[in-house]
């Protein structure tokens, strides 16, 4: 009968543990849910996967890492320094253009390619526009001096601070609805930004000639101040303010 009683007891303290478990959402805490876009030859769907949060790191890249490792060996997507430096693994991630190495795991994770891109497959989009924008405001120092160092201020040094540390993982540029439309002429956040860096470049001597290519209705005007580029850079810089001061800078100046 004690033997009885004991099993009873335990039984309940059992059920007890087990419903504070369920209302703590213990369980839920250690799960997630990545549905992921796929597209292998324009044929698209979404596909689930269940994670077990134990089993990876904490940054959805550790998750499509463990999905392409030990359940879906096909699955597409971009990735190489996984510390927020190389921005390879841009992609929308529940609703926001980010880098998946510094977005963490929720319960709930939605994945889909930048928006507004050609898709080469998955979670890849095809960058060759965007790198071709980047390459037309010659992205590096103009300088008729041939040897020795180029001399800046500690002030003139501190204008660059907020744009030299753009990734170009075009996060910006594929939030912006100007150059989803555009983007064929609209030069976008990102590589805007970069022609500014190197416009405000002490050391340069093109300013002026850098400056005439960019006072064009398309190539920089489509951009209305929207901000959406501001709110999503992953590294907390500021396109849409750069923007703002080149546009005056140009006014300024040219006209």
């Amino acid at each position: 009968m004690l033997l009885l009683d004991f099993y009873i007891i335990f039984l309940k303290q059992i059920k007890k543990i087990y419903e504070y478990i369920i209302s703590m959402n213990i369980v839920k805490r250690f799960s997630s849910t990545f549905k992921i876009y796929r597209n292998n030859n324009n044929k698209v769907k979404i596909d689930s996967f269940p994670i077990d949060k134990k089993e990876v790191g904490p940054m959805v890249l550790d998750g499509l890492i463990h999905i392409k490792n030990n359940i879906d060996k096909s699955l597409g997507f971009r990735r190489s320094c996984r510390e927020g430096i190389c921005g390879s693994c841009a992609m929308n991630i529940n609703g926001k253009n980010t880098l998946a190495c510094l977005t963490p795991i929720e319960d709930k994770i939605t994945i889909f390619p930048l928006p507004h891109m050609p898709i080469i497959r998955d979670l890849i989009p095809d960058m060759n526009n965007f790198y071709k924008q980047y390459e037309e405001i010659k992205p590096w120092l103009q300088s008729s001096k041939k040897s020795g160092e180029h001399h800046q201020s500690i002030e003139d040094r501190n204008k660059l601070d907020g744009m030299y540390e753009c990734i170009l993982c075009a996060c910006c540029s594929t939030s912006c609805p100007s150059y989803w439309w555009n983007s064929d002429k609209y030069l976008g956040p990102a590589v805007l930004m970069q022609a500014y860096r190197w416009i405000e470049d002490s050391r340069d001597e093109n300013t002026k000639e850098r400056m005439e290519h960019l006072d064009d209705a398309m190539k920089l005007y489509r951009c209305k101040s929207i901000m959406n580029c501001s709110n999503t850079c992953p590294k907390g810089l500021n396109p849409g303010q750069a923007i703002g001061k080149l546009k005056k800078k140009i006014q300024d100046e040219l006209h």
